[in-house]
């Protein structure tokens, strides 16, 4: 079947957003409430948020979750978010608060991350209405006992072994979602969608980098209309 023309409507402002990368459209994606879900940008920065073609965002940093940052990335954001809530140093009743907070604010759903206690977890899924979640970093993770608790999604991030980590799952849980992180080109994000990953998580270049190539851009501008 030739594939269906999708017009495109941009305006000269918004012609720099972060596209991620068009392969990720092979990929199955997760039906949330309605939403499908493919391609995943994992960044906190707020104008990268609001400045990209992704189909969601994932909020999760390397701090103990925080109301003002949750609120601060779903008001921003013009796409759904999954917002991190627990993780190895926070958990208990913080992280059940934290979920109920950043569903209330709107999140599509709560992520915890690897070392999350299953009692956090089952704390987290008695009290929020969104899906679960769980960070997996290597295809040893024992996650029985986390998918009874109540994590609905696993999200695999683990490095150069995620490709297998994947597999692994995918044989193990035919049926189960998976997010997984794609790598560094569109060849192992294509290998990670083929193990079986329905959506893949995309790490968008630093706003700095960015801010380096339109400066780029701007120096070379100038110096063309100096030598004309």
């Amino acid at each position: 079947m030739a594939e269906k023309y999708v017009p495109e409507i941009m305006t000269e402002l918004r012609q720099d957003i972060v596209r991620v990368p068009k392969v990720i459209q092979e990929a199955s994606g997760i039906s949330i409430f309605g939403k499908k879900i493919r391609s995943i940008i994992f960044t906190t920065d707020i104008a990268i948020i609001r400045n990209t073609d992704a189909d969601a965002v994932i909020a999760v940093y390397p701090f103990t979750p925080h109301p003002a940052i949750t609120k601060s990335i779903i008001e921003a954001a013009d796409i759904p978010v999954f917002s991190g809530v627990a993780g190895g140093l926070t958990h208990g009743a913080r992280s059940a608060y934290m979920g109920m907070f950043a569903e209330s604010q709107g999140s599509l759903g709560v992520v915890v991350n690897g070392p999350t206690p299953v009692e956090t977890i089952q704390a987290i899924y008695d009290v929020v209405d969104v899906p679960v979640i769980a960070t997996v970093t290597s295809k040893y993770s024992k996650i029985e006992e986390k998918l009874a608790a109540g994590v609905d999604i696993i999200n695999i991030s683990a490095g150069k072994d995620t490709v297998e980590a994947v597999k692994h799952f995918r044989k193990v849980y035919p049926e189960l979602p998976i997010i997984a992180t794609g790598g560094p080109d569109e060849e192992t994000i294509e290998q990670t969608i083929e193990a079986g990953a329905n959506a893949i998580t995309y790490t968008p270049p630093s706003n700095g980098v960015l801010f380096s190539k339109k400066m780029e851009k701007y120096r070379k501008m100038e110096y063309d209309e100096d030598h004309q």
